[in-house]
């Protein structure tokens, strides 16, 4: 494979995740092909950026969205970053260019009461998976984890007697998150149920199905996308929307963004302050109807 060197160097040293890679691979091998096709370059080491152009222009011809698109370029970047950084090329073909506009997708965070009826909803549920799905819930509403690292989670990070949660994050960046007195009386009659059965085969993962099997991403999106869909009429129902609403409710009650920050596991502020969208529409509602100049 031509891009060998470059995926050995994702995943060992900048340590990104095997979804992020393969993402990465898909996004390079496409190109390739592009230019062997049309330009008949045999390696994208030469390209100049007139063939990036042409790419560009054919991949917002077949209907790809303007997002997708710069993210098959964010790989081509990375890509020719790290061929300047081993000294291959002198100059980065992509040096002037500029990524297509984007709408901004406001993702809109569920309401406490949405929340609230969801988790009265999981209270009349029983036996293991009704205490499993009313953890998931809880476990993304109290810590604000991915959906993946949340599905990695081991026995082992859990400290019961300090009650934190020790998780795993992007690029093995490790965090630990307090463990609300609700997720550990939900825990504890989980595991209950968890050890009552017949066969367990991951016995190291917290989270398992009724088989005794690590749990997987689609089963945690189905969980949380039908538990919702009972509570709320809105039209995106996912575990990132949890991860949101955990962040927009925080900031909401005063916490320090920086504080969130750490929480959700972010390299850097900017990416949290997606967050405040919503806690600023809520601080405005409150200033207009409570300064004595505004005209009621």
């Amino acid at each position: 494979m031509p891009f060998t060197t470059f995926i050995d160097y994702l995943c060992y040293e900048k340590k990104y995740s095997q979804h992020t890679v393969t993402a990465y691979r898909k996004d390079l091998e496409a190109f390739l092909d592009f230019a062997v096709s049309e330009y008949q370059y045999e390696n994208v080491i030469d390209v100049n950026y007139g063939v990036i152009r042409s790419w560009i222009v054919s991949l917002v011809a077949s209907g790809i969205s303007n997002r997708s698109i710069n993210r098959k370029i964010s790989s081509l970047r990375t890509y020719y970053k790290f061929l300047l950084k081993t000294k291959q090329i002198e100059v980065t073909p992509l040096a002037q260019h500029k990524a297509l506009k984007v709408a901004k997708k406001l993702q809109v965070p569920f309401s406490e009461k949405e929340i609230t009826t969801v988790l009265e909803l999981l209270d009349e549920e029983e036996g293991f998976e009704g205490l499993r799905n009313k953890l998931i819930v809880e476990l993304f509403y109290s810590t604000g984890m991915r959906r993946a690292e949340l599905v990695q989670l081991k026995l082992n990070d859990l400290n019961v007697a300090q009650k934190t949660i020790k998780v795993l994050g992007k690029r093995n960046k490790e965090r630990i998150i307090p463990m609300l007195n609700a997720v550990s009386k939900t825990l504890d009659l989980y595991m209950k149920e968890r050890n009552a059965l017949q066969i367990i085969t991951d016995s190291e993962y917290l989270l398992l199905s009724s088989k005794g099997v690590k749990i997987y991403e689609t089963l945690v999106y189905r969980v949380i996308n039908n538990y919702f869909s009972k509570a709320s009429e809105k039209v995106k129902k996912s575990p990132h929307i949890l991860r949101h609403s955990f962040a927009t409710h925080l900031l909401n009650e005063g916490a320090d963004l920086n504080a969130v920050k750490e929480l959700l596991g972010h390299s850097s502020l900017a990416s949290t302050q997606v967050y405040t969208h919503n806690s600023i529409a809520q601080l405005k509602q409150v200033y207009r109807k409570s300064h004595p100049r505004n005209t009621k």
